[in-house]
């Protein structure tokens, strides 16, 4: 499962012809944190903060965000904190310059980064909600959908050994429109594990200056 990922620079988005990003954003994204969503609206393509971490409308707090940062593609229309956006078919992408994995190594995980060899940006398929809380805040939330990884020849290597791999969801550039403005709750068509000869894998150990970060005792060195 993905908990931590690199965010779309603003060279990358001019690069995809995407519209500006109008607010700051975090370097790079853990669960609870702020991080741009793109959706499709009636004015076109648009950017919205949003928390990582989906907020049910039933939620009190936005603790839950701690447990739904990602959702399973086979599940999600059943789970309670997911499926009333997704029957209203509220998918987004979160677009990103990397996300990083543990992999684990004579036992001992390590921190993995996983990109395009081309340099650009791409999209995670994404489901976002709007939750007002009980204290009266409004708050925009998304979830990463994810998928069966132990067929895929490089998302296979991931995640502890004897434990069940995941990939997150790679929606390709050239069908960004289409998952954007799906009118059913059928994604079946968008699940495919991305293709291994345009992205690659590299090794990438914590910051240990990083003591902000909710993942710092995950990786090893």
């Amino acid at each position: 499962m993905c908990a931590n990922f690199k965010p779309i620079t603003h060279l990358q988005i001019l690069v995809l012809d995407l519209p500006p990003i109008p607010f700051v954003y975090e370097a790079e994204v853990f669960p609870s944190f702020l991080t741009p969503l793109l959706f499709k609206s009636t004015l076109g393509l648009e950017w919205r903060m949003v928390n990582f971490g989906l907020i049910p409308k039933w939620a009190d707090d936005k603790d839950i965000a701690k447990h739904t940062y990602n959702a399973r593609n086979e599940t999600i229309m059943q789970k309670p904190s997911f499926s009333e956006a997704f029957n209203k078919c509220q998918f987004g992408v979160v677009a990103v310059t990397e996300f990083y994995e543990s992999k684990y190594v004579n036992g001992r995980p390590q921190r993995w980064g996983v990109k395009r060899k081309d340099g650009k940006a791409f999209y995670l398929a994404a489901l976002y909600e709007i939750t007002r809380l009980a204290s009266g805040e409004v708050i925009r939330s998304a979830t990463l959908i994810s998928m069966d990884a132990h067929k895929h020849e490089m998302m296979r290597e991931f995640h502890e050994p004897r434990t069940d791999k995941r990939s997150v969801v790679v929606i390709p550039h050239s069908r960004l429109e289409k998952w954007l403005m799906l009118k059913q709750p059928d994604i079946s068509p968008f699940i495919e594990g991305f293709p291994v000869e345009e992205f690659e894998c590299f090794y990438c150990p914590k910051q240990r200056n990083n003591k902000n970060s909710p993942q710092i005792e995950i990786f090893d060195e």
